[in-house]
């Protein structure tokens, strides 16, 4: 038993009292057999967040429905995360019983409808959290009524939940003011005017992924950046038909971007990252993956303007040098930030390249996969300068290299 308290009595088995005062929650683990175990399973006010990831094959509604009537309005947070044999009936129980609920997930629940959107709406006005993803079977008629009876949702995940159209998203921010995270990943029946809605009622709006909404264009991510000036993490990747117009519109309006993927945009070219990173110096992780347009260009204006850079992906992005590894590997990111950086698959990249990121020294991972131009002496020249464990494989005489520098012994391995 996991309990998150602050201040419990405790009973021994002489029945005495033991007082435990924590100023901070922590956990408190008890035999299951013991008298206290009985005493504080009993006591719903200590069950105010449940986590069943754990036992998701197990977990039934009947569980879901007793852990409701326990727990009644002292649950807080409940993550059902992967719990298959939960349905409808099970939730509108629980709606009914824990009315002071916060934060949910219902993550891959695949037997969930919008009967249990419905129920949440009806019993549950303080929900700010819940997520959906995987929950196939919701349409527009959840976001709905999450829109009537929910006004204080904060975030929403909603991921491949791909019924949904514009009208949901439109019901749902308008009533829901508030909302700082939105995952739309999957949602494939979006178009711009369903970010424009978002756009014209999301101020707060913090995080927002749009993974392969591959409708959507330029024009309804321009409204997002107009009106979502608070953004810190986008997601588009997957979304072909954006181009540097995107780019521009966040460098313009939202400085406080720390995130950014763009996996297979192709259409991104330097003059649109140029702008971005001139504007936005607070970028931390980037994925450029299959951004087959850029060049050093792009790798020098970040070396340059974005000095927390912590991940970068550039994977498949043939175009880039030993040149803008070395403006990378002298910018203000390289001594204490970067961490990560992916280079598969860019075959411009030689041995070069390992010499220019010897100064990163919190570099954590380097990915080499099919850099047919890195050799066995450039990593053993990297591993003379770093402590490093290097995964070496050689397939078809194509040399593949996955980098990994710890802080441990050196590893080699040839297979």
């Amino acid at each position: 038993l996991r309990l998150d308290i602050e201040s419990i009595t405790m009973f021994t088995n002489s029945d005495e009292a033991v007082s435990c005062n924590l100023k901070n929650p922590k956990y408190l683990f008890l035999y299951p057999w013991s008298q206290s175990w009985n005493v504080l399973a009993l006591d719903g006010s200590n069950w105010q967040r449940i986590d069943l990831f754990d036992f998701q094959r197990d977990i039934e509604g009947r569980v879901v429905e007793n852990i409701s009537k326990r727990c009644g309005g002292f649950l807080r947070k409940l993550s059902l995360r992967g719990c298959l044999g939960v349905g409808d009936s099970a939730l509108r129980t629980f709606s009914q019983n824990c009315r002071n609920i916060e934060l949910l997930s219902l993550n891959g629940c695949t037997k969930i409808t919008d009967s249990t959107c419905n129920s949440l709406s009806k019993f549950c006005p303080k929900l700010k959290h819940l997520d959906l993803a995987s929950c196939t079977s919701i349409t527009n008629l959840s976001l709905k009524a999450l829109s009537e009876g929910c006004p204080l949702l904060e975030q929403l995940n909603i991921s491949w939940c791909d019924q949904v159209t514009k009208d949901g998203i439109q019901a749902l921010v308008r009533s829901c003011p508030g909302l700082k995270g939105l995952f739309l990943k999957g949602c494939t029946q979006l178009e711009d005017e369903a970010l424009k809605h978002i756009g014209a009622h999301c101020p707060e709006l913090v995080t927002l992924n749009l993974q392969t909404c591959s409708q959507i264009t330029d024009e309804g991510l321009i409204t997002i950046c107009r009106g979502c000036h608070r953004l810190q993490s986008l997601c588009v990747s997957g979304c072909a038909n954006i181009t540097d117009a995107i780019l521009h519109a966040l460098g313009q309006n939202c400085p406080r971007l720390r995130i950014l993927e763009v996996a297979r945009c192709s259409q991104l070219t330097d003059v649109g990252f140029t702008t971005l990173a001139r504007n936005c110096h607070e970028l931390e992780k980037m994925d450029l993956e299959e951004c087959v347009q850029i060049t050093d260009g792009t790798l020098i204006q970040l070396s340059i303007h974005c000095p927390r850079l912590q991940v970068l992906s550039l994977s498949h992005c043939e175009l880039i040098t030993d040149d803008g590894i070395r403006h990378l590997g002298s910018g203000p990111c390289a001594h204490d930030r970067l961490e990560v950086i992916e280079l598969d698959n860019c075959p411009l990249i030689t041995d070069a390249s390992l010499e220019h990121l010897k100064s990163c020294h919190s570099l954590d991972r380097i990915e080499l996969y099919d850099c047919q131009q890195i050799t066995r002496a450039g990593i053993k020249r990297l591993r003379v300068k770093s402590i490093v464990s290097t995964h070496f494989v050689n397939f078809f005489n194509i040399c593949h290299f996955l980098i990994n520098v710890t802080n441990a012994k050196v590893l080699a391995q040839a297979v």
